[in-house]
């Protein structure tokens, strides 16, 4: 058992890796940073609860429904309506969960083969190499450099504590390289007030909030079960038996609520802090639990949470090359491990289209490429394999 003390340096770079993606979902919609961090908070204690603690993952802000909230938030300044759509996704997940509980996850399973988990597991990864780059890392090379450098040092030279906080090394380096380049300005630390409290949004009932988001839940919840396949790999157990897939959907779909009253977006698994879990090979729950508890700190004290706003984007994305890289290299392994063939051509077809979709499509692409490689998989004949097979 690690204590509190040695636990919670390994809490905060989670905190650190969640916090970029959390934060940017409520800027893009309207929505209160602030309050979504405490949302994320309690979402994911809320979703460990309904696990047993036997899912080490957190849940942090999901993109999927950016374009309906920025709509009725932003637009229609209707942040009631927004509450009764992440409410109606929350049914979506809780009638998903009991289909799941009820006929059994094994034979859901069945119809996913290696050869579609595998290349989704890496599409995880890569899908978000354009943020780190483009969006992150290239606002200043040399800032997004230092940090990767420092995160690969701590990971693979430095000594058994440094090797399992690489994150919070690489972030520190690279924050104090930044401040030290004048690339970091702290007006927003001193213009934010030292606290703020939520408060709880009404919902207000329209069919059209309604049908824009439940269906984005099942477009989520492949996203999850993906995830899940990656948390597999790293920990080496499966938690789609253990808790269940069924109990992980309801964790999910109780976070949203939450969120939602909260007034937060919706809530899902995050790849950021699995790729944390692949670094430090750190697999307690509790520390993804005192992640999420720092998180609800930050929301109520805002300066601090405006401080941490302060690390340059050009730090993330130097950290993010090396978590958003760990997990594709992850399902590269999930193959190799599985022995899946790529001297078949349907094989091959499938790994090829799930990369191109999923990296390709920048809005929900990881759910689109994993459907185009099922529908691949079940629904086209592999004549090409039966005929070298009559061939010899």
């Amino acid at each position: 058992m690690i204590s509190i003390i040695r636990r919670f340096p390994l809490s905060v770079q989670h905190v650190f890796a969640m916090f970029g993606a959390t934060v940017l979902v409520p800027l893009l919609t309207g929505l209160s940073p602030a309050y979504t961090l405490i949302a994320s908070g309690v979402g994911t204690l809320v979703f460990h609860l309904i696990t047993r603690g036997k899912v080490p993952a957190y849940l942090g802000s999901s993109f999927a429904f950016i374009a309906p909230l920025a709509l009725f938030v932003s637009k229609h300044h209707s942040p009631g309506q927004a509450v009764t759509g992440l409410i109606s996704v929350s049914i979506v997940y809780g009638i998903l969960s009991l289909l799941v509980s009820t006929v059994g996850f094994e034979k859901v399973r069945r119809v996913i083969p290696s050869v579609v988990v595998g290349p989704v597991v890496a599409i995880i990864g890569l899908s978000l190499a354009g943020t780190a780059i483009s969006s992150e890392a290239s606002t200043h090379w040399d800032v997004a450099i230092v940090t990767l450098l420092a995160g690969i040092l701590a990971s693979i030279a430095g000594n058994k504590l440094m090797r399992i906080i690489p994150i919070l090394i690489g972030i520190v380096v690279g924050y104090v390289y930044a401040v030290l380049r004048g690339f970091v300005s702290f007006s927003h630390v001193h213009s934010t007030p030292w606290f703020g409290l939520p408060y709880f949004h009404a919902p207000s009932f329209s069919w059209q909030v309604v049908l824009a988001m439940a269906p984005i839940a099942l477009v989520t919840m492949i996203e999850d079960l993906g995830h899940m396949f990656v948390l597999n790999e790293i920990i080496g157990r499966d938690v789609t038996k253990d808790p269940g897939f069924g109990s992980i959907l309801l964790g999910n779909g109780l976070a949203t609520i939450i969120s939602a009253f909260l007034g937060g977006p919706a809530e899902t698994t995050y790849a950021e802090n699995l790729g944390v879990l692949a670094m430090t090979r750190q697999f307690s729950s509790r520390i993804i639990q005192g992640a999420a508890v720092i998180a609800i700190v930050l929301g109520l004290i805002a300066k601090v949470g405006a401080m941490i706003q302060s690390i340059p984007l050009a730090v993330m994305g130097g950290i993010g090359i090396l978590l958003y890289g760990m997990i594709a290299a992850m399902g590269i392994r999930h193959m190799i491990e599985e022995k899946v063939d790529l001297g078949n051509v349907k094989n091959l077809v499938i790994v090829a289209v799930i990369f191109i979709v999923g990296v390709g499509y920048s809005n929900n692409g990881i759910a689109y490429a994993t459907l185009a490689g099922l529908l691949i998989y079940w629904l086209i004949p592999d004549m090409a394999n039966r005929k070298s097979r009559a061939v010899q």
